[in-house]
């Protein structure tokens, strides 16, 4: 496979999921907003999805207040803005229509269909529970898109590619799910592990799709051990950094496999594994869960800086 196709199809798939998972960052940021919304603390939390996300020096640049309606169009619909949803679709169809002779039908007509149907929204008319309804449109054509390639495509070096992308968004989103949560209720190393606000843990739980999952793990209340557990180590939640890591290592072993020979990426994702399965929440508690997320973080782009120079995506 050419590198530039191969190109393509990784970052359309990581565009694909990272307009999901702005989309349920965007819902999380504004669920925690109405809850503080009575204390005047509203744009403390959509600030810290910014930050998250490291959106906020983008923001600010542009505006000079966080509120909802600001922030919701920020990362929503502003061209200007490289991972805003509207800039992500656009470009997931353009890498789409590069490699179309690569994908299905059915893939390309979700894509497509997205796409169009996406630009045809004005903004204006997105506001309270309009907001609400486009965020869950938005992760359902996510999920279409996602039912067309898993029933659809070979699975050759392409669909290799396009899961890689997948999962390492994926777990870039886990990451900055609760790296949120810290911004918000753990701001010192020293609170780890604290009294914790249920409600707003919830609505973490909600973002990541594990509210009901993690109800069957954990029966008792909820608490900030099982929830950072849940998310980042249980190898049987589809969003955990665990699962999404050894997914990543499945596909790169399979491109392996097929090109006959392994490459930096191979290595990249060995030690991005080694991270997560090498130890529990004691120790990461005690290090400090901010660092921790923030050294996966890291660790996960060199995985697609190693991925693009070994198969030459430049």
């Amino acid at each position: 496979m050419l590198g530039r196709t191969a190109q393509n199809l990784f970052w359309m798939s990581r565009y694909v999921e990272r307009a999901e998972n702005m989309a349920r960052l965007l819902e999380v940021g504004y669920r925690m907003s109405l809850t503080s919304r009575r204390e005047g603390g509203a744009s403390e939390h959509l600030v810290s999805m910014l930050q998250a996300a490291e959106m906020d020096e983008a923001f600010a640049e542009r505006h000079d207040v966080a509120d909802v309606d600001t922030v919701a169009h920020f990362m929503m619909f502003d061209p200007a803005n490289p991972s805003s949803v509207y800039s992500c679709l656009q470009a997931a169809r353009t890498n789409a229509r590069s490699v179309r002779t690569a994908l299905t039908t059915d893939m390309w007509e979700s894509m497509n269909g997205a796409w169009l149907e996406f630009s045809q929204i004005k903004p204006r008319d997105v506001r309270g529970a309009k907001l609400l309804g486009l965020l869950q449109w938005v992760r359902q054509r996510s999920h279409e898109f996602r039912g067309a390639l898993l029933g659809t495509i070979l699975r050759d070096d392409g669909f290799a590619f396009l899961q890689a992308g997948n999962f390492v968004e994926r777990a870039d989103n886990t990451a900055r799910i609760l790296d949120m949560k810290y911004y918000v209720l753990l701001p010192r190393s020293s609170l780890v592990g604290g009294e914790i606000d249920i409600q707003q843990w919830t609505l973490i739980l909600r973002a990541a799709s594990a509210h009901r999952a993690y109800g069957h793990v954990y029966h008792d209340r909820y608490k900030a051990h099982n929830i950072a557990d849940f998310l980042i180590l249980r190898p049987e939640m589809p969003r955990s950094l665990v699962y999404c890591a050894r997914f990543v290592q499945q596909n790169l072993d399979l491109l392996a496999k097929i090109y006959g020979r392994r490459e930096a990426c191979q290595d990249a994702i060995d030690d991005l594994l080694r991270l997560v399965e090498g130890t529990d929440m004691d120790k990461i508690f005690a290090h400090g869960l901010h660092e921790f997320l923030n050294d996966f973080i890291d660790r996960n782009n060199r995985v697609t800086d190693a991925l693009s120079v070994s198969y030459n995506f430049y």
